[in-house]
Parts: C-alpha cells; sequence; structure tokens
C-alpha cells in the first residue's frame, strides 16, 4: 500500500472505537438499566441537547426521583464501565496501525473524550503503545471546530501539516482539517451516516471499511 504521509493523527471515539452507538443512546441505555422502557426516538430527541438538559429531560418526562446530577452521575458511571470493560476496536484497525508502525510512521491521538477512559480502552485492546502521544480537546481549551489541537499534534511530529494524515468519522472535524492543510481520511462511522456523502466530497480520502481498505487497490480507488 502506497501512502502519502508520514505522521498520522487519529480520532478515537467512531474512528478507532466502535463506541459512538453508547453516546447516541445514553438516556435510553440508562433508563433500561433502570428497568425503565424508553420513547420511541429519545436518542434522536435527546442528541442536540446539553448533557444537563438531557438529563434534566428525562428526570421531568420519566418522573425519576433522582436530582439531575445523580442522574449525570450514574450515566458517568455507565460510560466509566463501557470503557474499562465493553469499548472495542473497530474491525482492520489493528492491522492497519500495525502496517504504519513497520513503516516507521509515527501516531498520535487528537480526542474529544477524556484522556483516563480513553487510556483505559486503548490498553485494554492492547494498542497504547501504538500512540506517542494523546492530545484532548478539554486540556487544550479547545474543540475540532478549531485547528488547535491537530496543530498541537502536528508539533509533536516534528512535520507540517501536508505531511500528516488527520484521520476522523465527523465532518466538521474533516473540514477543519482539510482547512488546516493536512491530509484527510473521512472514517465511516453508522452514527455520521447523514453526513456520509458531505465526508465524502470533503475528505482527500474515504474509507468505508478498514479492513477492505487495507488493500492496496481500495486506497487508490478511494482518491479523489
Amino acid at each position: 500500500m502506497q501512502l502519502d504521509f508520514k505522521g498520522a493523527i487519529f480520532d478515537a471515539d467512531g474512528t478507532l472505537l466502535d463506541s459512538m452507538h453508547v453516546w447516541r443512546n445514553l438516556g435510553e441505555l440508562y433508563l433500561l438499566s433502570r428497568g425503565i422502557t424508553p420513547e420511541e426516538g429519545l436518542s434522536a430527541g435527546l442528541w442536540p441537547l446539553s448533557y444537563a438538559q438531557g438529563c434534566g429531560y428525562i428526570k421531568t418526562h420519566y418522573g425519576l426521583h433522582e436530582s439531575v446530577s445523580q442522574i449525570q452521575e450514574g450515566i458517568s458511571r455507565m460510560i466509566e464501565g463501557f470503557y474499562r470493560n465493553e469499548a472495542e476496536l473497530k474491525q482492520g484497525v489493528r492491522e492497519f496501525l500495525d502496517m504504519l508502525r513497520a513503516k516507521d510512521i509515527h501516531m498520535v491521538i487528537a480526542t474529544s473524550g477524556d484522556r483516563e477512559l480513553l487510556n483505559a480502552a486503548l490498553s485494554r485492546n492492547g494498542i497504547a503503545e501504538y500512540f506517542d502521544e494523546v492530545f484532548t480537546c478539554s486540556e487544550l481549551g479547545t474543540d475540532k471546530h478549531d485547528s488547535k489541537i491537530f496543530l498541537a499534534c502536528a508539533d509533536s511530529l516534528s512535520l507540517a501539516p501536508e505531511n500528516i494524515a488527520v484521520f476522523e468519522d465527523v465532518l466538521y472535524a474533516v473540514e477543519t482539517a482539510k482547512s488546516a492543510g493536512f491530509i484527510t481520511y473521512g472514517v465511516y462511522d453508522a452514527s455520521s451516516i447523514h453526513d456520509r456523502q458531505r465526508i465524502i466530497d470533503t475528505a482527500d480520502y474515504y474509507i468505508d471499511d478498514w479492513r477492505k481498505f487495507l488493500n492496496e487497490d481500495s486506497i487508490n480507488d478511494s482518491r479523489k
């Protein structure tokens, strides 16, 4: 496989980890853990809300006795348990990372998630050592609408953006990285299916399936 980059930046949730389904269904999963059947379409209704707003809706709509903060704590414990005990790699990820490491391509992670929980998931899946560093939006005081986290990653790799590939599953992150001059790889995830075509149109490459992407013909065909 011929690659046109010297360093790589990976998003975690939805790109390396098959984890976005948990984030999109937090409300439903919490209610089910309490033995409560959630209403149809609850996840779609909660997704645009803030964490506190969503917990407030759950408390009021389902008549829960817990405070909003207690519901937040319960959901946080559920998320922690998922990352520590359940979160799995997307199929084909490990093989792709093995290939990059064999080519001496250095890799870092840029995530909007929690460092401790991500490290737990990476360690349990045996890939923590593949990455030189992990950068988090919260620690840098930014988000992926801004290129700050990607540029920090580039500095750590001692490479210019045009020599670095960014792997992301959400449209706005792909747009941000591309605008900053990085080589961009859109990665399919069911949670971003509504933006799939726009990600394809924006990114330099698109990965429908990591396993298929490992084939040389697949990477050649994915370049637009």
